[in-house]
């Protein structure tokens, strides 16, 4: 999600899809047909749970951090466009590499199913194999810690095949459709991505058809319904704790400055609060809501190419942490379930091939990691899941009704809990960074992502 390289998507739009994606075709015959995901699956019972708290990190497939993680479907192995089978190289968490992660480079990536093209991808302006690589378990200790007590699905995939703009706006509302024909896919071509963008912004577009539109879509300020609309309804408290507008992350990361009725009403500034930071304050002060969504400052993202700003830290599992202890370490333990999901692949390396249950997507799949009191211990779910399942579970549990979209078909997470079993006590997520780190540390002000 972060900048995508001006080299190749100026050769997207000067050439044309197909030559991006070295012979994949973007027609509707290019993926299989979809395939409804028919399993129903329901909590137990979800009356213990009375707050969820979706911390949502960046651009990193499932392979890329749990390839190796016991009893997951896991690879170090990678398959080329030329059908050679290569290692996975065990990298370190941050890096320079600025991965594609746009709908051509899915497409291309993708390949008809044999996830066979990320080596066709450009990446820092060439082709190569940068992108088959996997996180020393090392560098990512919070993570497996979370992981290896709790619950880890290995088939999580996300709604679209493309990156965060359209990635968040799916975690609070599951598809962005804007008629019946087309979806908004990637990025607008400069932050902040919302109802703050300059004047004469265009979104991209997809339609049903499979023909990407570049910069022929609507302004990015939108009227959609979202979750808060099911919320507002129904009086169930929420918040979107996220770095200020006018800071990296803040800019790209926060899905409600596009939704005009949000952006232009009294919840910007007190449900869409601001430093992402007040999730810590809210806990500690017994005002935690009842459904929250956290995104980091861009300089504790996940995303890659943290050092392409000067910036080498390798703080995102750390910051996860520390909200995982905030609450296990509070009273709100015994409530609540903790949702850490990626949001998108951030163009590394995956072996599985989503199922294409519309034209969107789905897309490749990231982690998700589910913390909670009544969760499985020691669980890995091999469950299919998308961003609507999240949503689904938070409708069950608060009793909203649906948005209507991929929540409808979605399998809801609740599988993942045992609530007939004693509730569990917390152990504290060990860390290389403090609570107190991440409360002193200053906002990034990184450059505006791009992708």
């Amino acid at each position: 999600m972060m900048r995508w390289i001006g080299f190749a998507f100026s050769a997207c739009a000067v050439l044309g899809l197909s030559a991006c994606t070295q012979g994949s075709s973007p027609s509707g015959n290019s993926l299989p047909d979809a395939r409804s995901n028919s399993a129903v699956l329901r909590p137990l019972s979800s009356g213990q749970i009375s707050h969820v708290i979706i911390v949502i990190q960046e651009n990193r497939s499932f392979d890329n951090l749990f390839a190796t993680f016991p009893g997951a479907e896991g690879t170090t192995t990678g398959k080329l466009h030329d059908g050679t089978t290569i290692p996975l190289k065990a990298r370190k968490l941050e890096n320079k590499m600025v991965l594609n992660n746009s709908w051509p480079a899915f497409v291309t990536d993708y390949d008809n199913g044999k996830m066979d093209g990320f080596d066709l991808v450009w990446v820092n302006e060439h082709q190569c194999t940068c992108a088959y690589q996997y996180v020393k378990p090392s560098q990512i200790k919070p993570y497996w810690s979370m992981a290896k007590q709790y619950v880890l699905a290995d088939h999580m995939f996300p709604t679209q095949a493309s990156g965060s703009f359209t990635a968040h706006l799916d975690l609070i509302r599951g598809d962005t459709k804007i008629n019946s024909y087309a979806s908004l896919i990637d990025f607008p071509p400069h932050g902040p991505w919302g109802c703050d963008a300059a004047p004469g912004i265009k979104t991209s577009l997809l339609t049903d058809t499979q023909e990407y539109l570049y910069l022929e879509g609507p302004f990015p300020c939108f009227t959609f319904q979202t979750m808060r609309d099911l919320l507002d309804a129904k009086s169930v408290s929420w918040k979107y704790y996220t770095p200020s507008i006018k800071t990296h992350g803040g800019d790209i990361w926060n899905p409600f400055d596009a939704i005009q009725q949000v952006r232009n009403g009294s919840e910007w500034g007190t449900n869409v609060t601001w430093p992402e930071t007040t999730i810590f304050t809210d806990i500690s002060s017994g005002t935690l809501p009842a459904v929250s969504w956290v995104v980091p400052d861009g300089q504790n993202s996940d995303h890659p190419a943290q050092q392409a700003w000067g910036i080498k830290k390798d703080t995102g599992p750390s910051w996860v942490a520390q909200i995982v202890n905030a609450v296990g370490q509070s009273s709100y333990w015994n409530s609540s379930a903790i949702v850490v999901v990626w949001d998108d692949w951030g163009g590394f390396y995956d072996h599985v091939a989503p199922p294409q249950l519309d034209y969107t997507g789905l897309g490749f799949r990231v982690p998700m990691i589910v913390v909670s009191p009544y969760a499985k211990a020691a669980y890995v779910s091999h469950t299919q899941y998308e961003f609507g399942s999240i949503l689904k579970f938070v409708e069950d549990t608060f009793s909203l009704g649906s948005l209507g979209t991929s929540d409808s078909r979605a399998t809801s997470i609740g599988d993942v809990f045992n609530f007939k079993g004693p509730v569990r006590r917390f152990k504290p997520i060990e860390a290389e960074y403090s609570k107190s780190y991440f409360l002193r540390e200053k906002p990034s002000n990184m450059p505006v992502d791009t992708n």
